[in-house]
């Protein structure tokens, strides 16, 4: 609370307080001016180089996720400095600010992704507290790896601030023997040269040109998932954020427009939560069914929609996945890149066909003004090869799928995007962990047929969820991919491919069927029939069910202690609850 607003509370009767927080600050900005008490904040202003005579005008935050773990944010510094300019010359005052950042990649298939989804809500918490503390005018969120896109939106669904996302920008692809590569097809070639299909020294030579610089993944993985969801839910400027990173001039331009877009929001009083009402939430679900995009997207909405107190189940945007077919041929489901996709235009092309095919709202709000429908006029026609018009898509609706059974009675995500497969019917392989699941693969112990299952690896569980593309990676690679499924309540990166089923619910730590399960089980995945089962008895599930007990897991402290005991289910965005009085 800034100064004033403490006196005032403190010196305040119980007649004649202040009717709301939104007053105190009202009577704390207004104090800077001139008001005697706010001499020290004025001082410190001073010092750092702004002329309190400024600060009439809009204060626009203009946090980053920043960070030298990762190529994905590495060009957010950059980008905030053309943010502030524009700032300045829109009459506003820029204060920049950076939270945590975790990359998924680096940590991938290692304890450190339990701290990955963990770090969505210490990516919200962090800018919800830093507007809280500076009551910012506006936000400018400069977004890039998976969690900080979700992380943002998450605070501006709290604060409801005036604000907008600009998103870092894919890398450039990489180029091998021909054709363009990305991270993804490292993490198969490591299954690939672990069964001798592939010799180190081509695995060698594929790692050193896969990644050639800064920026998100370039496959259509969970950060470019999220990017394409952030334009549809209109709170980024069209077409801004999959400008590669590389890109500089067209790049330096989109940051000088989220900068003046954040000063006249302010102005104008435009909030984020115009951007992330019920229809622009089924709307970003829209983007990503047509771009085959990541399952995390359907756990990042639910927990968007909970944040913003919007009424959204898993099951309508199962719905609207369903029924929007996919328009984008991107990997790992399709052929092209990122840097394809925005060549081919984009957000911008995808868009105006899916309100040419009624599957978008077209009258949704954005923040540059425009409807939703109108922001396209200019873009290209479908290709044909990258995008596809909408009536002739690459595939038909339907390509992320919720399945519920037996096995996942309050629902599991799986996307088809990828696989020819539709369904398989196993026994079960069981593992505790995504490390032992690994350990068989590599080890040649998995068989075609086969059903794996990894537990307690949920939000619970894990803690923190993490993704099994290390396992994933290394079954496609293997040569398995289309003959052996995989059944988890953990996670999948955006880049995994084949029949895998996560976000199963409720997870194992909580009693879910999954953990149950034993070795030789039938298990029966349907995605056209949406189901998931265990195929035994339900008085022997019953049975095994009441003689279960928890098993000890890890992490019973710190940060990861506190997650696990105030996180919910998979099936409800994995949101952090607030304990009961």
């Amino acid at each position: 609370m800034t100064g004033s607003a403490a006196s005032a509370e403190r010196g305040a009767r119980p007649t004649d307080r202040p009717g709301s927080q939104d007053d105190l600050r009202r009577l704390a900005r207004a104090g800077l001016a001139g008001a005697s008490e706010r001499a020290p904040a004025r001082a410190h202003f001073r010092a750092l180089g702004i002329d309190p005579a400024r600060l009439d005008g809009p204060i626009v935050g203009v946090v980053s996720t920043w960070t030298e773990t990762m190529p994905c944010n590495l060009n957010q510094r950059y980008l905030a400095e053309h943010v502030k300019a524009a700032v300045e010359a829109a009459g506003g005052v820029a204060l920049a600010f950076t939270t945590i950042a975790v990359s998924d990649n680096q940590s991938q298939g290692t304890p450190g992704m339990r701290a990955s989804l963990v770090s969505r809500e210490v990516i919200a918490d962090s800018i919800e507290l830093m507007t809280h503390a500076h009551d910012f005018d506006a936000l400018v969120c400069l977004v890039g790896c998976d969690k900080t896109v979700p992380g943002a939106l998450m605070a501006l669904a709290r604060v409801n601030k005036p604000a907008v996302c600009l998103y870092s920008g894919p890398m450039r692809a990489g180029r091998w023997r021909g054709r363009e590569v990305a991270i993804g097809d490292v993490w198969e070639a490591v299954g690939a040269e672990e069964r001798g299909l592939l010799s180190r020294a081509e695995l060698d030579e594929l790692e050193r040109v896969a990644c050639p610089g800064a920026g998100t993944c370039a496959g259509h993985f969970t950060a470019n998932t999220m990017a394409v969801a952030l334009e549809l839910l209109g709170i980024a400027a069209l077409g801004d954020g999959l400008i590669p990173a590389a890109e500089l001039t067209e790049k330096r331009a989109a940051a000088g427009r989220a900068g003046r877009l954040a000063v006249r929001l302010a102005g104008d009083g435009v909030t984020a939560r115009r951007f992330l009402s019920r229809g622009a939430l089924l709307n970003a679900m829209a983007g990503i069914a047509a771009t085959g995009g990541s399952t995390n997207g359907l756990l990042h909405l639910l927990a968007l929609a909970r944040e913003g107190g919007v009424a959204l189940e898993l099951e309508e945007l199962a719905g609207v996945g369903a029924r929007t077919p996919v328009l984008a041929s991107l990997a790992p489901g399709g052929r092209w890149m990122a840097e394809d996709f925005h060549r081919a235009g984009g957000t911008a092309t995808l868009v105006r066909e899916l309100v040419r095919g009624g599957l978008v709202d077209g009258g949704a709000p954005t923040v540059t003004g425009d409807a939703l429908g109108d922001a396209p006029a200019g873009a290209p026609a479908p290709d044909g090869e990258v995008l596809a018009p909408v009536e002739r898509p690459f595939a038909a609706g339907g390509a992320l799928r919720v399945l519920r059974g037996s096995l996942a009675p309050d629902g599991a995500v799986v996307k088809l995007a990828g696989t020819e497969r539709r369904a398989q019917r196993g026994p079960a392989r069981v593992f505790e962990s995504e490390e032992a699941c690994a350990d068989a693969v590599r080890g040649g112990a998995v068989r075609a047929g086969d059903v794996l299952v990894v537990r307690y690896e949920g939000p619970a569980g894990g803690p923190g969820m993490r993704e099994m593309l290390s396992v994933t990676a290394s079954v496609v690679g293997a040569g398995l991919g289309e003959s052996v499924a995989l059944v988890t309540d953990g996670r999948f990166s955006g880049a995994t491919r084949g029949l895998m089923v996560g976000h199963v619910s409720p997870e194992a730590a909580r009693g879910g069927p999954l953990a149950i399960v034993r070795d030789g089980d039938p298990v029966a995945i349907d995605a056209d029939a949406e189901t998931l089962e265990l195929e035994l008895p339900a008085a022997e599930i019953a049975a095994r069910l009441a003689d279960w007990r928890p098993p000890a897991l890890p992490y019973a402290d710190g940060v990861f202690g506190r997650y696990r005991a105030l996180v919910s289910s998979a099936s409800e965005g994995a949101v952090l609850r607030v304990p009961p009085p």
